[in-house]
């Protein structure tokens, strides 16, 4: 090459490489500081790993769950944020119960539709907006209606992403008292699932009364895969709530196909209204069941936080007391004599 070809060869790079480093110069300063770690994220649910854009729930959830990728779901919706209702109930129960109050923290609150989602937001609390096109979940939906069983199958597919982001959780329904913090009696033998139970007679891995209303489980392969399972087995049996789905699930031995270490949770620590705990010094929770209406289940379980408020005056548990456990009530009576025919919800 001679050299004024040279000369022209140099300038003629010089004219392409130059805006080039300008631009570089131009994004480099535009691009904030820490939005790689921001914008992209290494997922581990369910032992897969992959590079994602961090959506609107991975958001919820991180910013909810504890350090071990733990935390608590509740599903809310219009009828339960009206005034004196549900949710006011349930986060009295967590601000009053022993060592409860600092959970709302890692409380996730799921709304199905829009009124519930900007009540929640004004109380202030951990809200993710959950929409389900064409399904309208504001009102009450009454056990067994075709809206229940819709929320519920909607609920069942939620939860499943939860874990398949590998966030283990406890979900509890709202109409669950919290006296005390379950964690504390959750088992970590290497369960995959600890459900609660309508009614417990002593076998911890072997119960087909189990609720599905205050369980936790932990991602997982295993856990993913029922949950996938799980869910499919709605069109096959069309008019079956989720809860009766899993319970045919597990007859026919799908716990067991899938290698599911599944503990069935002490009705003396975690009561229901089917089957009370009559030991003050144990309840941890109790859950409305057996019980069908919302008006119901609200005069009933204020009945129970203040037993449980008199009876656990000044921080002391009086087993002794005649205020628990509460047997007065619209669902609540004595559960020693209570048939095993009774209606679950």
């Amino acid at each position: 090459m001679s050299f004024s070809g040279a000369i022209a060869y140099r300038a003629t790079a010089s004219i392409v490489v130059a805006p080039l480093l300008v631009l570089v110069v131009i994004y480099a300063c535009l691009w904030p500081l820490g939005v790689p770690t921001a914008f992209f994220r290494l997922q581990h649910g369910a032992n897969t790993t992959e590079i994602t854009r961090k959506d609107e729930l991975e958001a919820a959830l991180e910013g909810v769950a504890m350090e071990n990728r733990t935390l608590i779901i509740a599903i809310l919706n219009k009828a339960y944020v009206e005034q004196n209702a549900m949710l006011d109930l349930f986060l009295q129960s967590l601000r009053e119960g022993e060592d409860t109050e600092f959970l709302i923290d890692h409380l996730l609150f799921v709304a199905v539709d829009q009124r519930a989602f900007n009540r929640c937001r004004t109380l202030e609390l951990h809200c993710y907006n959950l929409v389900t096109e064409g399904v309208d979940f504001s009102k009450e939906v009454f056990y067994m209606s075709d809206a229940f069983n819709n929320m519920m199958w909607r609920r069942t597919l939620f939860l499943g992403d939860v874990l398949r982001r590998g966030y283990s959780f406890i979900f509890t329904d709202m109409d669950v008292m919290w006296l005390r913090n379950p964690f504390s009696q959750l088992s970590r033998d290497g369960e995959d699932l600890q459900m609660s139970s309508d009614f417990y007679y002593g076998k911890p891995f072997n119960n087909s009364n189990f609720n599905t209303g205050f369980y936790f489980v932990t991602a997982n392969k295993k856990t993913v895969a029922l949950f996938d399972e799980w869910y499919a087995w709605r069109n096959n049996l069309k008019g079956m709530k989720e809860q009766d789905v899993l319970q045919k699930m597990k007859k026919e031995g799908a716990f067991t196909r899938l290698g599911l270490k599944v503990r069935y949770l002490e009705t003396a620590y975690f009561s229901g209204f089917c089957q009370m705990s009559q030991d003050l010094r144990k309840v941890i929770t109790v859950h409305a069941n057996c019980c069908a209406s919302m008006k119901a289940k609200l005069i009933d379980l204020r009945s129970v936080l203040e037993a449980w408020k008199v009876s656990n005056s000044n921080g002391t548990s009086n087993a002794t007391t005649t205020a628990w456990p509460p047997v007065k009530g619209i669902c609540l009576h004595d559960t020693a004599t209570k048939q095993h025919t009774a209606t679950k919800h």
